[in-house]
């Protein structure tokens, strides 16, 4: 039953974890013949249960393909993915997305945001009444409850995002750059309310970004994807202690993971440019004096 979020902790602490990922082989490419493009190589990675995992990797590196494939949104052209032992053919409950725009129902109030999710599986009205404002606690948006997605600010709708992914108790949490839209200090405060929330909760979380300080920040491990097609380069583990404050980016550990992660992305995007990469154009003095352009 979908109150049972009230007493989150109790049961997460009386039964085991669940939310293993498994990719067995997984591949991505998309249409046939000469149009075929390969998204993402053939990976193959094992997520333990109520980790913390970003994927961290150029434009275009197959990073949200993946996601998708753990979604259910999308079956990969090789290989399976499972949760928990279980083929993934669809999406379901067990496993909530968040995504970079904020993909709330505008004619809905907040509550009935998150509610949405309870009902859709069964709890009454009033169950799911209670499961929302609860998580809308959780969350510091109490206030807002009977308002509408539009009278909130960007980071206000992302709370609302993730606490109506979270009402339905998934096992995973998947997040496709859901914080890439907001400023840099809203963004800072959101990794910090969602780390908060993961240790609440406890749910496996995948996490995609382009931004190597919030990857290294906020997980257990980062994974290095290639250029497309995406394939994993490397597997950190960031063994930094928890909970994290926002001053650890200027710790030498954290600057040291950072400087690693930044060679690997560096060196793969810039195989996305042509030849062997970006060429700042140099204008003759004699054109630039004389306020021409190179012919």
């Amino acid at each position: 039953m979908a109150i049972g979020i009230l007493n989150h902790r109790t049961r997460r602490s009386s039964a085991p974890h669940r939310g293993r990922i498994e990719l067995d082989n997984v591949s991505m490419t998309y249409g046939t013949g000469a149009a075929a493009s390969t998204a993402l190589a053939p990976a193959s990675l094992d997520i333990d249960a109520g980790s913390f995992v970003c994927l961290l990797g150029p434009s275009g590196c197959g990073k949200s393909t993946l996601l998708n494939c753990v979604a259910g949104y999308i079956w990969p052209t090789t290989g399976r993915a499972r949760v928990d032992g279980a083929a993934i053919d669809a999406p379901g409950p067990d496993r909530g997305m968040v995504f970079q725009q904020y993909s709330l129902f505008p004619w809905k109030t907040v509550r009935e945001n998150v509610a949405f999710g309870p009902r859709m599986t069964g709890a009454s009205r009033r169950e799911a009444r209670e499961v929302a404002d609860r998580l809308l606690e959780m969350v510091g948006l109490s206030r807002v409850a009977r308002k509408y997605p539009a009278e909130l600010s960007g980071g206000m709708q992302q709370r609302v995002g993730i606490a109506r992914a979270l009402a339905n108790q998934p096992d995973v949490l998947l997040m496709d750059e859901p914080f890439g839209a907001l400023d840099s200090q809203t963004r800072l405060i959101m990794q910090e309310h969602l780390l908060a929330l993961w240790a609440e909760f406890r749910p496996t979380i995948l996490f995609v970004t382009h931004d190597t300080d919030e990857a290294i920040f906020l997980a257990d491990r980062v994974l290095l994807l290639s250029a497309s097609p995406g394939q994993v380069l490397a597997d950190i583990a960031i063994d930094l202690p928890r909970p994290r404050p926002a001053d650890i980016v200027t710790d030498p550990a954290f600057i040291a993971i950072k400087r690693r992660c930044l060679a690997t992305i560096r060196a793969e995007s810039l195989k996305t440019f042509d030849g062997t990469g970006f060429r700042m154009a140099r204008i003759p003095d004699s054109a630039s004096s004389a306020g021409e352009h190179p012919s």
